[in-house]
């Protein structure tokens, strides 16, 4: 019987990778968020970041359809489910075809990785991974009256009723324990997924993972690499804040934060907002005659100084918890770009102050379009000649005097032909 030979696959996207040796072993690296298609701004640029794209990963795992074993190795914060679910179905189907699937969580696998690494008959873990399982949510805009709520409310049951049964089919809780589980957005380390059922294998000897989570909870960071969450959801409090000795970083600040407990202000965002650091504790002047000499007792004292009221101590995880805030409340209006530089980058600010750069963008930009405007309507009536009409006849030279008499008549005239007229229609 003739063997055909299988030529190897070598994929590799960046957010992730897929393989095959010639023994018909296939590996994927999924690190990244499962979206439907490539995110854009509101002027319809790629958003950068880590996406794992539904057609483009479907269509190469589709080259690994004749592998006889298939290990996944999976970081992912989850994204679209329906993605989720169509990738989870199509690992099923090639399990019923006789391929072995294997998953090891290499850092987290939430949401709708969770339900990709589901489809796996094996799921190995590290101690220190994380699995999370949630009901599924939705963004609305607009105006909605009950019936459409409701409506709303259905498709998302629909929804969590089919990840309760991808959940069931692996762990075998029963569906009200899942449900409740989602309810509460459970988060798992290894051992606790492998007590639960969702996991089967702890790897001992693996390095420890390191994770933790930004000041305002909404992103995780996985060896190093920053994992936003999607709106909504939140790391869990056991989680540790992330943060690191920066020699530079001011030291009233960093002695006030030592008191904020599991919890990390982003340091550059105080080095260029001096106002926002921890008051410095004001030492009192001496008052004359202190001191216990015995020659000054019987002198008149000086009054003693009144110590000035300290200033109120700042809560600055407080105050950047409700910076975060803020600045979600309005992000929906804003490029998302613009967004991502008030929260994160090199030059924080307040909501305020983003929609004061917001607004000087879109001035900027309308100032620009304006100018191209004028300058092309310039441009056009050049060549059209429209410069060199004159907006009233040219002058024959038998045109009477406006103030001569015979001008006045004839302007009387014509008001009583205009009055005669009137009259007419009338």
């Amino acid at each position: 019987m003739l063997s055909i030979f299988r030529k190897p696959v070598a994929i590799d996207k960046g957010v992730y990778a897929m393989s095959m040796d010639e023994a018909r072993n296939a590996e994927i690296t999924m690190y990244g968020q499962i979206v439907a298609r490539q995110p854009t701004n509101w002027r319809g640029d790629p958003i950068p970041g880590d996406y794992i794209i539904q057609s483009e990963f479907l269509a190469d795992l589709d080259k690994l359809s004749h592998a006889k074993a298939l290990t996944i190795r999976m970081n992912s914060l989850g994204g679209d489910a329906g993605v989720s679910i169509l990738i989870h179905n199509r690992l099923r189907d090639l399990a019923a075809k006789g391929m072995v699937l294997t998953c090891i969580v290499d850092g987290v696998a939430m949401s709708g990785g969770s339900l990709i690494m589901a489809a796996c008959d094996t799921v190995r873990v590290n101690p220190s991974s994380l699995i999370m399982i949630h009901k599924c949510w939705e963004t609305l805009w607009g105006g909605y009256n009950a019936d459409e709520l409701r409506e709303e409310a259905a498709a998302c049951e629909a929804w969590d009723k089919a990840q309760v049964s991808i959940y069931k089919r692996k762990c075998s809780l029963d569906e009200a324990e899942i449900t409740r589980m989602m309810a509460a957005t459970t988060y798992m380390t290894g051992q606790e997924a492998i007590d639960k059922g969702f996991a089967d294998t702890l790897l001992e000897d693996a390095q420890p993972l390191d994770i933790a989570a930004s000041a305002d909870g909404r992103s995780l960071f996985v060896r190093g690499r920053e994992f936003h969450l999607c709106p909504g959801m939140f790391a869990p409090d056991d989680i540790p804040t992330a943060g690191e000795t920066d020699s530079k970083w001011d030291k009233a600040v960093e002695a006030a934060l030592a008191n904020v407990e599991n919890f990390q202000i982003p340091r550059k965002y105080y080095r260029s907002n001096p106002e926002a650091k921890a008051p410095v504790e004001n030492t009192p002047p001496a008052v004359a005659g202190e001191g216990g000499n015995p020659m000054e007792e019987n002198k008149t004292q000086t009054p003693a100084v009144q110590e000035p009221t300290p200033a109120p101590a700042v809560d600055l995880a407080a105050a950047e918890r409700k910076r975060l805030q803020e600045i979600d409340a309005i992000a929906a209006l804003y490029d998302p770009a613009l967004v991502q530089e008030a929260k994160y980058e090199e030059n924080p600010c307040t909501a305020q102050e983003l929609a004061y750069r917001a607004a000087v963008e879109a001035a900027t930009k309308a100032a620009g379009e304006g100018k191209a405007f004028m300058a092309a309507m310039s441009a056009d009536t050049q060549a059209s000649g429209a410069a060199a009409v004159s907006s009233a006849p040219a002058p024959t030279g038998n045109e009477p005097d406006e103030d001569s008499p015979q001008a006045a008549a004839a302007a009387a005239k014509a008001d009583v032909a205009a009055f005669q007229k009137m009259k007419e229609v009338r």
